[in-house]
């Protein structure tokens, strides 16, 4: 688990969002900080000359709301990064939004860095608006809608993240017909979870593992007979991880030390599961192993390595690999998911183990064998067609 390269650094621009969603889990969503360009500049600069960045690095912009940081701001750290990374380095952008800011100068901003864009809606509007909420407490639907509108009109590939609630894992038709409606493509499902201060009431469902699965398979049945949704991130992503060649190796960048890079808006830096950042428990303090306009990276390393947030994260991978059939494709899972459901790290299975792996490498494997099945059927019925008449 030690010594993977970074291949993932996510930045809080700012804790500050401009909505008030009934789901969110951060603590500091009111805090308007914006973090320093010399900030930014700091963890780059620390990253690539101690030469820690896998040869594709990609950096998330997330957290409160990327997009109440102004355009120029972007502009001039994308620039500075640019200026500092290695040639044999190739970095690629991403912000995951509300999508209500969305404007011109925001897809220029886009299409000019080639930045990746996920924008956050849960479908129609009595769903959607039913958790994400202005601070007033209105629906963000209509607003989320036209910055979608915005991305389409100038012709800016994104995708979407929908948080499934009761209300959407009851109703898969509904939810594909409103992708197909407004011309969505590619679609990515987050099934509420049990994190920080927010206790999921869909964890509750005892049968929530086979009301997702029946959700996911007609889903997934619906989307390929429509012939429009080109990307289904649950059933894409277990593809890969099921039939990678032998020689690929699987890493869960959750669970390897500094594989993933996460900073906040003033410089405090943690890796595992980016949740981690801002939140509080009475056994791992912050979970932020220091600052990075006061610490090197080779130090935060040395204190991650030494702490009992790694020996427990560790000590639950490797319960996980003893015990999962599905280790394979999970690489032992989300720590955050871990610590809030579980309660303890050194745990293994969690709702969200089941929801986001289990059933989906279930859903693949099945239709897999199932085409095995009809081809080896079909084979064999041409094979006899064949065979010579004796007469």
């Amino acid at each position: 688990m030690v010594g993977v390269p970074t291949s993932m650094v996510v930045i809080q621009p700012t804790g500050f969002c401009n909505i008030d969603c009934v789901y969110c889990y951060l603590p500091n969503r009111s805090d308007k900080h914006v973090i320093a360009l010399e900030t930014v500049e700091r963890v780059f600069a620390e990253l690539f000359e101690g030469a820690r960045s896998a040869p594709e690095l990609t950096v998330v912009w997330h957290a409160g709301e990327p997009l109440v940081v102004s355009p120029d701001f972007y502009r001039a750290a994308f620039a500075m990064i640019d200026r500092l990374k290695p040639d044999h380095v190739c970095v690629k952008h991403s912000f995951q939004t509300n999508g209500m800011l969305i404007n011109d100068e925001w897809c220029d901003l886009f299409l000019a860095h080639d930045v990746g864009v996920g924008v956050s809606v849960d479908g129609p509007a009595a769903i959607h608006d039913a958790n994400r909420k202005t601070r007033s407490g209105k629906g963000t639907h209509a607003q989320t809608m036209a910055g979608i509108a915005k991305l389409r009109a100038r012709s800016v590939p994104f995708h979407v993240i929908s948080v499934l609630s009761r209300a959407s894992l009851v109703d898969p038709q509904e939810l594909l017909d409103f992708y197909l409606d407004a011309g969505i493509e590619q679609v990515c499902f987050n099934v509420e979870e049990s994190e920080g201060s927010h206790v999921s009431t869909l964890f509750e469902m005892r049968d929530l593992p086979e009301a997702y699965r029946t959700f996911l398979t007609a889903f997934w049945q619906r989307a390929q007979a429509s012939g429009r949704i080109r990307f289904v991130r649950e059933i894409d992503l277990a593809i890969g991880r099921i039939f990678r060649p032998e020689e690929a190796e699987g890493h869960n960048i959750q669970v390897e030390p500094m594989a993933m890079l996460n900073v906040g808006s003033r410089g405090e830096v943690s890796t595992f599961s980016p949740e981690f950042l801002g939140l509080k428990d009475e056994r791992y303090g912050d979970f932020v192993f220091g600052n990075i306009n006061a610490d090197s990276l080779d130090t935060i390393m040395a204190r991650c390595l030494a702490s009992p947030l790694y020996r427990d994260i560790k000590a639950g991978v490797a319960a996980c690999e003893a015990e999962c059939p599905y280790f394979s494709v999970c690489g032992g899972g989300a720590p955050v998911n871990k610590l809030f459901e579980n309660g303890r790290l050194d745990s293994t299975e969690t709702r969200y183990c089941t929801l986001a792996h289990k059933v989906p490498t279930d859903l693949v494997i099945n239709a897999f064998d199932g085409l095995v099945a009809e081809r080896a059927q079909q084979a064999s019925a041409f094979s006899s067609q064949r065979e010579p008449q004796i007469v």
